[in-house]
């Protein structure tokens, strides 16, 4: 998870998030309130969409975001992600922002515990029975 997550308001503009992404080499960025409480999430899919810089990135955001809980375990994340097929979940504390999880993230997870994918079962030799 990043803990320094990059945020962002509604009513900020698409080149101001798209400057954002650029300067923090990130792909999506939480749209918060005053609180820190999440009302979106822009990614650059979003900003595929021929539009001013000057839009207001509410007109944009995806509003219904996924999050998990700051003390899920990461397989509660991983599942989250691949069940609703998204690259990116937003890491929540009492409903206030404090995170992104990414799935390079949970790449960079498996490469540092080593992970070893098993060899299969092998086949068994035994010889079919005939009654």
């Amino acid at each position: 998870m990043s803990p320094s997550v990059v945020t962002t308001q509604p009513h900020k503009s698409v080149g101001h998030v798209k400057d954002i992404m650029l300067k923090n080499k990130v792909h999506s960025v939480p749209v918060v309130n005053a609180d820190m409480e999440l009302e979106g999430i822009i990614t650059t899919k979003d900003l595929l969409e021929d539009t001013s810089d000057n839009t207001p990135i509410s007109h944009l955001m995806t509003k219904d975001v996924y999050t998990v809980p700051l003390y899920s375990g990461v397989h509660i994340a991983a599942r989250i992600m691949r069940n609703h097929h998204i690259n990116h979940l937003v890491v929540t504390d009492e409903q206030r922002v404090v995170g992104l999880l990414s799935a390079f993230d949970l790449l960079q997870l498996v490469e540092d515990h080593r992970f070893v994918m098993k060899n299969g079962p092998t086949p068994s030799n035994k010889k079919a029975k005939r009654s």
